[in-house]
């Protein structure tokens, strides 16, 4: 029999094996994952423990089973994995600041970055994003999936998948800031706008002008 510390560590090994089968075969959201079957029988691991670690992954919303189509990879931006993490680390002030303070650094170095590394491809999905936010505001919404979805770009212009990794949970938590800071009388107009002139500040490769007004939309947002 297993102590509760082994049995822990032959779970853990799973869900490590699990990782790297998708990084091996290149899997994305949507992909389908090897059966239990074949996942016990590639891992050297009993069913029952797969089987465990499958129910562990799916209860913080990384698969999704269909009954009987087999088992698939969601987006990360889709499972629960942020809202539990969110539960117990923004618990006290500190923490919230510490987290903007972060969403900060990230964002004014994916700026420097995106200087001198995005490409039309960058500034094309940008203009893109920024026209449906200008439509949505003139019909008097709240363009917050806009917003994040501007700043997504940025952190991916860098072209540093580190960065854009760290960036996006960090994102997430601040979810309901953002609806609540671009729900401010005139403050998505604002933003749109403020939008615009970085990307503008990012095209021209003006790296100190672009970053300043990175910093003071980001101080502007109230996050």
């Amino acid at each position: 029999m297993l102590d509760a510390s082994q049995e822990r560590k032959v779970y853990e090994g799973i869900l490590l094996q699990i990782h790297q089968i998708v990084q091996e075969r290149n899997l994305r959201p949507g992909d389908k994952l090897p059966s239990e079957r074949e996942l016990s029988e590639q891992l050297g691991a009993g069913r029952s423990s797969v089987r465990e670690a499958l129910r562990a992954l799916e209860l913080l919303g990384l698969i999704e089973t269909r009954r009987g189509e087999g088992t698939f990879l969601k987006h990360y931006r889709h499972n629960r994995f942020i809202d539990i993490l969110g539960f117990f680390i923004l618990q006290d002030g500190k923490s919230k600041k510490d987290l903007v303070e972060m969403r900060k650094i990230l964002e004014l170095d994916a700026v420097r970055l995106a200087c001198r590394r995005a490409t039309d491809k960058h500034f094309e999905e940008m203009e893109r994003i920024l026209k449906i936010a200008e439509e949505r505001v003139e019909r008097g919404e709240v363009p917050a999936e806009e917003d994040y979805q501007f700043h997504r770009v940025i952190c991916r212009s860098s072209r540093n998948s580190i960065l854009h990794r760290i960036w996006a949970p960090l994102v997430e938590y601040s979810n309901s800031v953002r609806v609540e800071s671009l729900s401010r009388e005139g403050r998505a107009r604002a933003a749109v706008q403020e939008h615009r002139e970085i990307m503008e500040a990012i095209r021209a490769g003006e790296v100190s002008v672009a970053v300043e007004k990175m910093k003071q939309h980001l101080d502007n947002s109230k996050l």
